[in-house]
């Protein structure tokens, strides 16, 4: 039965805002940021606990919230067995490793930043667990391996830190791409990509020819995140990241987290032989090879990672197993093992930060020097070994049952011996990492005298224990949580079984006594056999993949310098040609219908029109690098389409492409100024050849294209733009409703473009003027044959004049846009330009001595303004920028029209004004620090003035 409860998104939600606290509460000391830390984490896990009464009743507890529905793509939540032990064991430890961090930590390494990291990567764990949408999972999915690449590499000092977060990054970043496709296939073939209609779908999915591939993907998602065979090489150089991220990731969570996949999918996916046979081998494989190498690893925390890697290979053989007792096993060895192995990182951690060394050839007798880590790390090692009255011996006798009732290719031994030799080389390395460790005598050679820690470090791994010891003498304890999740795997089909210390002599508790003293005998033998393990060629996982990334990073090194020399012409050749190709297959593999309508016929006016374009186009090509020109002719080509688009009936366009072309030209004129007259040849003829065919073909086929389209009826939205301006948006002009309400977003996104564009080049002449470049301009002549009348009185007055009526006809133009041609952003260029008229006439220094509003403020005001007309649209429950009108009728003026979409063309105007004057104001002071005249009238010349000028600006 499912509950509805929103308090399941904010448990998953609460790390998330949390992670905004430790970098700010750091300053208030270590004690606060690490309680502020704790405190989400703590608030979550209460909250989770609160619902956990539900779900051990057999209820699910479900939240969504639309997102984008669509794409299938909701907020959606649920909470059953499985999620409830895993969110538990996350929240829970994620607590512990916050109180061992903060007194691990030294005071050298930001802990705000590594708390910061830490609930980052807690949420997006949280996010995995307890998503109940496919896409909402890959989104943590792919959180998981970005956060945890920020925690492995946290001691960025350090190579092995950097290289272990990116080979972590590279393995489980492709996994996570491959398992990203094998679940859109899954939500192709049921029809939904919500996680709960996918596990009520196991027939059909089985049933389905794309079966074998989707299970294929999300297997390599989840055999690189839990570090399967032959993904495994990266976990352990994730060690050298700090111990709590060693205890945190790689023993209790991220790597679970491709456990926890499998067993969420076991509904779904498991119980045919394409799943047992590829899981069970990759599962045997993965424990048996990592319990080997563990052996002789010298490292504490190499040996623990490598035992982790067996140790998930052991739970993926059983999820491979198919059949519901080997779930329950697997289950309760996910909890079992988490406190057992968390404590034993942290055991490790302990005596590096106390011995200085982690080298377990340079320890030894560490008994007596620091019992109390012993004690935990005894405790810890051999439940991890499987010895009775620990938990980790309950959850292995389990495993040997299962195993001994299982046969692979029709052999009835496979199992159980590989089974049998796992658990003998894990026995082996857990007595070693006691006796080598604490046992023997006590050295007088330590790297640094070791004694136990303050209780701060050894509290988190000793309440671990506790649980071992606890869940082994009483296992009861553990079975109600055992019972519910392991429902949650098998979809509620579970055998009778209790968790019981003996369960009679039966298969597994020979096979058990036989790997508990193969194990004691290998552990005897260790010096010889390890001697014999150096001594033996064997190939290295590491310097294979730094083969394979080195050879694919010389690979696109290569194809980057064929393909990328910095030549724009190659590039724009490259893309065009490109794009020509594809488009002539496109076309030449579909045939199009008849024409339905006739060309109409050309006026001479608009031959003449046509072939002057053509002319003025060419000439721009042969003149381009008399750079005044070539800007004369552009703007001519502007002009005669603004004259195009009088004719074709669209004057919105023509009265755009007019105000954009005459402030465009200023300010190229204003840049060209600075620049030499001449651009240099930089292109063979070889190429320029090569560049005009290109360039002929795609023109020809974009004008063929237009021309196939033009002599056919072809249905279009512009249709229902036509219907519904004035409806939907209160306008008779539609191209303006279009901009301010139909696609009103593009709009909003185009004037922060501008804006920042604006502000960009303003950044750059600041940069500009204030470093070696500024001290250049200075001592350029740069007044040297300029004429003194650069201000012309017929020009001054001329501007004058037109500078109220511009304004006028700006503002008209605005007021009229919603109806008319007109609008906020021809508004802008119009006001634009008769500023610019001001500036040209009159000079920089007088005409910006008397502007009263920053142009910083005018852009900034601009997106203001339109952002808050849009947000308003959400206080009548509508979309963002949505707009609302009305009529008024206030005597004795007639009635007239308001809608909200003037307010948002005011955004439009203020920021297009603002950002075009505010490249004007950038680009005229280099003619300032360059040494042109000021003055202080608009017909003076005073050349004093620029001494008192440059202090100023100084």
């Amino acid at each position: 039965m499912a509950v509805n409860d929103y308090s399941l998104i904010i448990i998953a939600l609460l790390p998330f805002i949390g992670a905004l606290i430790p970098g700010v509460m750091i300053r208030a000391g270590r004690n606060a940021c690490a309680f502020f830390t704790a405190a989400p984490t703590a608030l979550s896990l209460t909250m989770l606990l609160l619902l956990a009464p539900s779900v051990m009743d057999g209820q699910v507890i479900t939240a969504e919230l639309p997102w984008l529905p669509q794409i299938g793509l909701s907020a959606a939540f649920f909470l059953d067995g499985l999620g409830l032990m895993f969110a538990t064991m996350i929240l829970g430890v994620g607590l512990l490793i916050t109180l061992y961090a903060r007194f691990y930590l030294s005071g050298d390494n930001p802990m705000g930043q590594f708390y910061t990291f830490l609930l980052l990567f807690q949420g997006a764990m949280l996010g995995i667990v307890l998503s109940d949408n496919i896409l909402l999972l890959l989104i943590f999915w792919e959180l998981t391996s970005l956060s945890s690449f920020l925690l492995i590499g946290y001691w960025k000092h350090l190579p092995e830190g950097r290289q272990g977060a990116r080979m972590a990054l590279a393995v489980t970043g492709s996994g996570g791409l491959a398992m990203i496709a094998g679940m859109l296939i899954l939500g192709d073939i049921v029809g939904s990509y919500n996680l709960t209609d996918i596990l009520a779908a196991g027939e059909t999915i089985q049933a389905s020819d794309w079966y074998l591939p989707a299970l294929i993907l999300i297997l390599i998602g989840a055999f690189t995140k839990s570090a399967q065979f032959p993904f495994h090489f990266w976990l352990p150089h994730a060690m050298a990241a700090p111990t709590p991220v060693s205890a945190y990731l790689h023993s209790a969570t991220m790597v679970k987290a491709g456990v926890f996949l499998m067993a969420r999918m076991w509904p779904a996916l498991a119980g045919t032989e394409a799943w047992f046979y590829i899981v069970t081998t990759t599962g045997f494989v993965t424990m048996v090879l990592g319990a080997l190498i563990a052996l002789f690893k010298d490292d504490l925390k190499a040996l623990l990672a490598y035992s982790t890697v067996s140790h998930l290979g052991l739970l993926t053989m059983l999820l491979g197993f198919g059949t519901p007792m080997a779930a329950v096993a697997a289950v309760f060895h996910t909890i079992n093992h988490l406190t057992f192995k968390a404590a034993l990182f942290m055991t490790a951690g302990i005596v590096d930060h106390e011995a200085h060394t982690r080298d377990i050839k340079r320890l030894g007798g560490l008994r007596t020097l620091m019992p109390v880590t012993f004690a935990i790390g005894m405790l810890a090692a051999l439940s991890m070994a499987g010895i009775p009255l620990l938990n980790g011996f309950l959850s292995k006798e389990m495993m040997l049952e299962e195993a001994s009732h299982t046969s692979w290719a029709g052999s009835h031994l496979a199992v159980p011996v590989l089974a049998t030799l796992g658990a003998l080389l894990s026995v082996a390395y857990s007595f070693r990492f006691i006796a080598h460790v604490f046992l023997g005598p006590v050295r007088d050679d330590y790297a640094h005298e070791p004694h136990d820690p303050s209780p701060g470090l050894w509290s988190a791994p000793a309440l671990l224990v506790v649980l071992v010891v606890v869940i082994g003498i009483m296992p009861s304890v553990a079975e109600p949580v055992v019972r519910v999740a392991a429902g949650a795997v098998t979809g509620g089909i579970l055998p009778e079984f209790h968790l019981k210390l003996w369960h009679g002599i039966t298969p597994a508790l020979f096979m058990s006594v036989i790997a508990v003293l193969g194990g004691a005998a290998l552990l005897a033998a260790h010096r010889p056999l390890d001697r014999a393990w150096i001594a033996l060629p064997r190939p290295e996982a590491k310097a294979m993949f730094d083969r394979m990334i080195g050879g694919a990073a010389g690979v696109a090194a290569r194809i980057t310098q064929l393909t990328h020399d910095g030549a724009m012409s190659r590039y724009l050749a490259i893309f065009v040609a490109s794009a020509t190709v594809l488009g002539y297959i496109a076309w030449s593999g579909g045939g199009l219908p008849a024409p339905t309508r006739a060309p109409l016929p050309v006026p001479p006016v608009v031959a003449v029109g046509w072939v002057l374009l053509l002319v003025a186009t060419g000439s721009v090509v042969l003149m381009h690098r008399d750079r005044f020109r070539a800007l004369i002719v552009i703007g001519v080509i502007g002009l005669t389409i603004s004259v195009g688009f009088v004719y074709l009936s669209a004057p919105d366009l023509a009265l755009t492409q007019i105000s954009v072309e005459t402030v465009t030209i200023m300010l190229l004129l204003l840049a060209l100024h600075y620049m030499p007259k001449v651009s240099p040849i930089e292109s063979s003829v070889g190429r320029r050849i090569r560049d005009g065919a290109i360039a002929l073909a795609a023109g020809g086929g974009v004008g063929a294209l237009a021309y196939m389209f033009l002599l056919r009826d072809i249905p279009t939205i512009s249709d229902y733009h036509i219907a519904n301006s004035y409806e939907g948006g209160g306008g008779t002009n539609v191209v303006n409703v279009i901009l301010v309400d139909f696609r009103g977003y593009d709009t909003y996104g185009e004037i922060i473009v501008l804006g920042i564009a604006g502000l960009i080049i303003y950044a750059v002449m600041e940069a500009l003027l204030s470093g070696p470049a500024a001290r250049k301009l200075r001592n350029t002549d740069y007044s040297r044959d300029r004429s003194r009348d650069r201000h012309p009185l017929m020009m001054v007055i001329a501007t004058r004049v037109m500078m109220p009526i511009a304004v006028l006809v700006g503002v008209y133009i605005f007021l009229r846009g919603h109806n008319e041609p007109g609008g906020g952003f021809v508004a802008g260029l119009v006001v634009s330009i008769a500023l610019l008229m001001q500036y040209m006439a009159s000079g920089f220094a007088w005409t910006q001595s008397r502007q009263q509003i920053e142009y910083h403020s005018m852009i900034g005001w601009g997106v203001v303004i339109a952002s808050l007309t849009g947000a308003g649209a959400w206080l009548a429950g509508k979309p963002f920028l949505t707009s609302g009108y009305d009529y008024f009728h206030f005597p004795p003026i007639e009635e007239f029209e308001l809608a909200t979409a003037m307010l948002f063309d005011l955004g439009v105007f203020l920021t297009v004004l603002g950002a075009v004057m505010l490249m004007l104001y950038s680009l005229s002071r280099i003619a300032r620090y360059a040494g042109e005249t000021v003055n202080r009238e608009p017909m003076d010349y005073d050349p004093s003035a620029l001494v008192r000028f440059a202090r100023e600006e100084d």
